[in-house]
């Protein structure tokens, strides 16, 4: 159970994360440097509501998903993320699970790719974050909970994603997603949270449930991908998938060539953001 010191440290470390920091516009009048409640909820993904009941306690029981995604929004340390978790009465992460926690290094590199779309996803392929580029080209994903974060469930239970597949591009990309998946899972046996969402893929999917009892084992990769955007029209970008030493994250880079119509339209939607691309 969340004691009070929980929303005193959520509101102190609040205070010390600069908007520019954060990569938020710093304009207007501020009473303060930190940031505004609004602007933790939208760098979180929870309420403005939820943000104030927190901080005045009374909102007594974070969840784990809750605690991470503030501890990323505030820009914690490893140890300053632990002491969140403890606050909030919950067991910090141990290296059995899956690792959710974006280091201060590759943090400032996403900062410094504003012009890019840029996603970073855990080991089971759960979005963790992601910039204005990313959600202007592939769907803002502010809204999305729970499972609908992870970028396994949304493709086969959910509603997919923007990229367009030919038959066989469709069986290569799913049986990698799969894969990586078994190898995630492998190396994390004892993350309940995985275990269900694997549970409830091969529950209600009987395409996920026949590729993993073929018992694949291998790890999803860069390619180039046709992304069918809704106001843009289709763009052909090079999709590329870095992973992190020793945190087990993936940052998923997309990038058009350079003098390119496709150039041309991701410039266009990095401005715009996720604005209707009408008139």
């Amino acid at each position: 159970m969340a004691t009070a010191e929980f929303g005193e440290a959520v509101r102190r470390w609040r205070d010390r994360v600069a908007p520019e920091a954060a990569g938020l516009p710093a304009g207007g009048h501020r009473r303060a440097a930190g940031l505004r409640r609004e602007e933790l909820a939208l760098l979180a993904g929870i309420s403005v509501d939820y943000v104030t009941r927190l901080e005045q306690g009374r909102a007594s029981h974070p969840s784990a998903q809750v605690v991470e995604a503030l501890a990323r929004a505030l820009r914690l340390s490893g140890t300053e993320r632990a002491h969140l978790f403890r606050l909030a009465g919950l067991a910090p992460p141990g290296p059995e699970t899956v690792p959710a926690y974006i280091p201060p290094s590759v943090q400032r590199l996403l900062d410094r790719l504003t012009g890019t779309p840029v996603a970073v996803y855990d080991a089971a392929w759960t979005l963790l974050t992601a910039n204005p580029p990313y959600a202007a080209l592939m769907g803002d994903p502010s809204g999305w909970r729970g499972c609908q974060r992870n970028g396994v469930w949304r493709h086969f239970l959910g509603p997919g994603t923007r990229a367009r597949h030919t038959p066989e591009s469709l069986r290569a990309f799913e049986a990698a997603l799969v894969a990586d998946l078994r190898a995630a899972v492998g190396r994390y046996p004892a993350d309940q949270r995985l275990r269900r969402l694997v549970a409830e893929l091969r529950t209600n999917s009987d395409r996920f449930a026949e590729l993993w009892e073929s018992g694949a084992v291998g790890h999803h990769e860069a390619a180039r991908k046709t992304i069918d955007h809704p106001q843009a029209g289709p763009l052909s970008l090079d999709c590329d998938v870095l992973s992190v030493a020793g945190s087990d994250l993936r940052i998923m880079i997309y990038t058009a060539a350079p003098d390119t119509e496709d150039a041309e339209r991701l410039a266009l939607l990095t401005v715009l953001g996720t604005q209707t691309l009408t008139g």
